[in-house]
């Protein structure tokens, strides 16, 4: 049973406080994410969106744009830290964009947002400090500042996204923390599977956009191991219609994946607790599903 709540009862604010309050920082945005804004290529501009309201100060959100976008280029957004406890979602964002984006940045308009829960990446959460799932919550007027700031930032855009890619973990917390604190909020039952042991992806059921996938999944194979199937023949309970990839209808379930219409998205989901993964394997998995997606459009 979860410590907060009453069972068969959703939480009301005094619950929710009760989850605020039991909260707390245990790693620095500004010494792990900020301070890597200063290296990066001069093909950025480092641009802030906005703040986050708990905190306009400790928590101001960035993205890099590319300083003069080429003309007739396809422009790609490439997320992170929608969850900020996903790690490698945020440091995979930053690595690519300091190390590997010079490679693309005379085809493409890049624009790399790395970390959109700073809360979250500091307090090691997959909620904000409102109890609410950024990744749930990309719709008009989201309560979730997070996700708002950045559907507003990219709204504001007059160009089409060719793709986005928004960079994600698959944790061992999301069953034994994450999805229990989910039910309890909710009054709600979670069905009951395992975590695969691997990198997946998830593609959007109404465009799944295999050969895409099939790409990225094939790039990743050279950092990590692609997570198998369970006895069912599913991955955390969904259909496999191609190699370590599943679909959710992003735009339905309000996923970052699905709110700005990109002809082409997915979203990976990096294994940091596997007996064989490292956080420079993590990353570099992340960098690597950046890297496959690009090479396939440019081709």
């Amino acid at each position: 049973m979860y410590p907060i709540g009453t069972p068969g009862q959703p939480w009301g604010e005094e619950e929710k406080k009760q989850w605020l309050a039991a909260q707390s920082v245990k790693r620095s945005y500004a010494d792990e994410v900020l301070s890597q804004l200063d290296g990066m290529p001069d093909y950025f501009s480092v641009i802030q969106y906005g703040a986050l309201p708990y905190d306009e100060s400790r928590y101001p959100l960035y993205a890099l744009l590319p300083r003069q976008p080429i003309a007739d280029a396809p422009w790609v957004l490439v997320t992170g830290g929608v969850h900020g406890y996903e790690t490698s979602g945020v440091q995979g964002a930053l690595l690519f964009a300091r190390e590997y984006s010079q490679a693309y940045t005379d085809k493409i308009n890049l624009i790399v947002v790395p970390c959109v829960s700073p809360w979250g990446y500091e307090t090691i959460n997959r909620w904000d400090p409102l109890a609410i799932d950024p990744n749930r919550s990309f719709y008009p007027d989201s309560p979730a500042p997070e996700s708002k700031l950045l559907m507003d930032f990219i709204g504001a855009m007059a160009q089409e996204f060719l793709l986005h890619i928004d960079l994600h973990e698959t944790t061992d917390t999301d069953n034994s923390e994450f999805r229990p604190a989910l039910a309890a909020r909710d009054a709600i039952e979670q069905k009951a599977w395992e975590i695969p042991d691997g990198f997946y992806l998830v593609a959007d059921a109404k465009a799944p956009h295999l050969p895409l996938q099939q790409a990225i999944i094939n790039e990743v194979k050279k950092v990590t191991h692609i997570a198998p199937t369970d006895e069912n023949g599913l991955i955390i309970g969904a259909e496999v219609p191609s190699e370590g990839v599943i679909c959710y209808d992003k735009r339905k379930l309000f996923l970052c994946g699905g709110f700005n219409n990109a002809t082409y998205c997915s979203t990976t989901e990096v294994y940091p607790d596997s007996p064989s993964a490292t956080p420079e394997i993590c990353n570099r998995a992340q960098v690597a599903a950046v890297e496959g997606a690009l090479q396939h459009l440019l081709k």
